[in-house]
């Protein structure tokens, strides 16, 4: 810290070691080492960007290089994360996804948006943009054979249970029409070459669809994924009277857990390796040609230690498929093994920690069953 006196100095250290203030008040990232002087916030390097492009609600400063004053040092000591968490997070509703510093540019600042700006958590009952049971709108949508960006009139409807998109603004008939419940949604900016990228993937005779989309909009795309998260979760409300909030919340849209490139070969391990890209989405193992492929080549069911299955580091001796990667994983099911390499040995580490973390819990009644069908399948 540059200039002030000493007791300013000695009391914003006092403030910014509150437990409290040890972490960053909007995305959760520890040490934070800057502040809001007009919220009264401690927050990270990453989110006080986000905070400089709505000066007219918060003035950023550095918690070691800039000086603070006695009045903005008391400020910041009567305010601090807790209390103004209270104030902005009052009110949010239990499907609101908020972000973390693992996040996108564009989930984390509509979250800063919707606290700070348009206030949208600081009153009960208030009526927000994404918890209507019904939302329409154009979304730009990847091409499934082109790749080329198209506008679309999606429609997303609480009564029905479900969302469709229409080729064409007056057409009557909707190209797809999808429940609800086999739904997810995860933001992809880097995948789809967009910032406001979103990936909606959907379960179809048990295979999942992809379909790609974003809006100009950084607002109306977040409040489109959180509009899908509200629906979603009155629809299992419905669905699942006993189950309490929170075990519904975990139901709600998810994150994938690793994607990436990896090389495979076939069920008899002879056959050339061949690059394909990775997506692994809890207990399915999916493989495209290519990242924005809207159908996967194939889907490997990963199931639970205690069901036979293991993933191992490395290849069994005397693999003669030809690949070109070799950091080896293996993994075990109760009916054949699957081979993969990848280009480094980070990769495949990161590959054997998101396998066994899924290899350790224990399956659930409907884990089963899609377990029975991809037996039956193969």
């Amino acid at each position: 810290m540059a200039g002030g006196n000493e007791r300013s100095m000695k009391a914003l250290k006092e403030v910014w070691k509150r437990a409290e203030n040890s972490l960053c008040a909007d995305c959760g990232k520890p040490d934070p080492d800057w502040a809001s002087s007009t919220l009264g916030v401690f927050i990270c390097l990453s989110c006080s960007g986000i905070h400089r492009n709505i000066p007219s609600i918060s003035k950023v400063k550095s918690l070691k290089m800039d000086y603070w004053d006695d009045a903005q040092v008391q400020f910041l000591a009567k305010h601090g994360n807790a209390v103004t968490k209270a104030i902005y997070e009052a009110h949010i509703p239990i499907y609101y996804y908020q972000p973390t510093y693992n996040d996108c540019q564009v989930l984390r600042e509509q979250w800063i948006r919707a606290k700070y700006e348009r206030k949208e958590f600081t009153e009960p009952g208030k009526q927000l943009p994404y918890s209507d049971g019904v939302k329409e709108g154009i979304l730009w949508k990847r091409g499934r054979d082109n790749g080329q960006f198209l506008p679309r009139k999606f429609l997303l409807s609480e009564r029905e249970g479900c969302l469709k998109y229409f080729t064409k603004q007056d057409a009557k008939e909707p190209k797809i029409n999808v429940k609800i419940d086999v739904i997810n949604a995860t933001f992809q900016p880097e995948k789809i070459g967009n910032p406001n990228g979103l990936q909606i993937t959907y379960l179809k005779d048990n295979k999942t669809r992809n379909i790609f989309v974003y809006h100009e909009s950084g607002k109306e795309v977040v409040d489109w994924f959180n509009a899908i998260r509200s629906v979603q979760f009155h629809y299992l409300k419905v669905a699942f009277p006993i189950a309490c909030d929170n075990e519904i919340k975990n139901r709600l849209t998810r994150n994938f857990l690793k994607e990436g490139y990896m090389e495979k070969t076939g069920p008899k391990q002879r056959e050339a390796f061949k690059k394909r890209w990775f997506t692994l989405d809890h207990r399915r193992l999916m493989y495209f040609k290519d990242p924005l492929d809207a159908f996967a080549k194939g889907e490997v069911f990963v199931g639970s230690g205690d069901n036979g299955y293991s993933v191992q580091k490395g290849l069994p001796s005397g693999t003669q498929g030809n690949f070109s990667w070799h950091y080896g994983i293996t993994i075990v099911t109760p009916d054949r093994e699957y081979l993969f390499t990848c280009e480094t040995e980070a990769d495949q580490l990161d590959w054997i920690r998101a396998f066994t973390s899924v290899i350790n819990q224990a399956m659930t009644p409907q884990e089963y069953a899609i377990e029975a069908y991809f037996k039956f399948k193969s």
